[in-house]
């Protein structure tokens, strides 16, 4: 299964779980504080990609610092004028400064704006990454999936605190990277609009603000010609936008999101993420995703706004 995971609004409304508001603060408070970025996850989830990421969109970046020296980090680093976003990296290397973890990181969120980020991945595509790479895991268990299912034991308590878990198994580099990108709106866009293509039956992006379902409109997948094709090639757009219905979905879509988007920018998302999906997610959605940004980022009333498309399962 393929998956864009992203857990903020499944873990504000979970009970009994601990939140990213916790003590009454969040990302949005603190007004003139550095955004701290605290990314971690899974050996194998793409961390250092995920650190690397925000570090080229200006953040200053820090990897495994001990808990004890965090505070004092972002303090020095919340008093330089050439410093505007931070952004640490904590992975099991740090197994013994875990528990002091989750205390620097409440106490800071008191103080701070903080977003904590958690990566993880399914264990047979972690399994295949470590074999890609030649690299052993770093607690070098009696096997990989020992040493698998002891991390996400370990680990629990920063995944318990996480604001967003992103699920990178289906995800390429670079895709990880333009999602980083535009969840934490960087790269001075501010506010960032994804539009992302889905197949219902690999599960709906848990990240999705929204989540539109197309699977009311004629498959294209069961004409001959069309069925090992994509929606990014022209049969296929010409084969859903030929039906008057698709087009007329795509213009009451728009209406709402025109309406919604002002909206959102207003309560002081950073980000909104908008799934489009089918059943398969390799015909019908990625027209319409396609079609919607285009349409999003031409839009006259926010003609500057960001807009960026993915295709999760082609």
């Amino acid at each position: 299964m393929t998956e864009i995971t992203d857990s903020s609004n499944r873990q504000n409304n979970a009970p009994g779980k601990k939140t990213g508001t916790e003590g009454g603060k969040n990302i949005q408070e603190h007004p003139g504080k550095p955004l701290v970025v605290v990314i971690t996850g899974l050996s194998g989830s793409g961390k250092t990609l995920a650190l690397r990421a925000i570090e080229d969109s200006g953040f200053f970046c820090v990897d495994n610092l001990p808990p004890q020296f965090i505070e004092e980090f972002v303090k020095v680093a919340a008093d330089r004028k050439d410093v505007a976003n931070v952004g640490i990296g904590i992975d099991i290397r740090e197994r013994g400064f875990l528990h002091g973890m989750d205390e620097a990181i409440k106490s800071m969120r008191l103080t701070h704006r903080i977003q904590v980020i958690f990566l993880e991945a399914s264990k047979d595509v972690i399994i295949r990454r470590f074999k890609e790479t030649r690299r052993p895991h770093p607690l070098h268990g009696e096997s990989i999936e020992d040493s698998i299912e002891t991390e996400m034991f370990v680990l629990k308590s920063m995944r318990e605190q996480a604001d967003r878990i992103i699920d990178t198994t289906a995800l390429t580099p670079h895709q990880l990277k333009a999602l980083i990108t535009s969840l934490l709106g960087l790269n001075g866009s501010g506010f960032q609009v994804l539009v992302t293509s889905f197949g219902f039956k690999f599960g709906v992006p848990q990240n999705a603000d929204l989540v539109f379902d197309a699977r009311f409109l004629p498959n294209p997948f069961f004409k001959e010609e069309l069925k090992n094709l994509s929606g990014l090639d022209e049969p296929v757009k010409q084969f859903v936008t030929g039906e008057p219905l698709a087009m007329d979905f795509i213009t009451r879509l728009e209406d709402l999101l025109r309406f919604l988007i002002p909206h959102y920018m207003a309560e002081g998302k950073s980000s909104l993420t908008i799934a489009i999906g089918c059943t398969g997610g390799r015909h019908r959605s990625p027209v319409l995703a396609e079609i919607m940004a285009s349409r999003l980022a031409k839009n006259k009333e926010n003609h500057d706004l960001p807009v960026n498309v993915a295709h999760r399962d082609l």
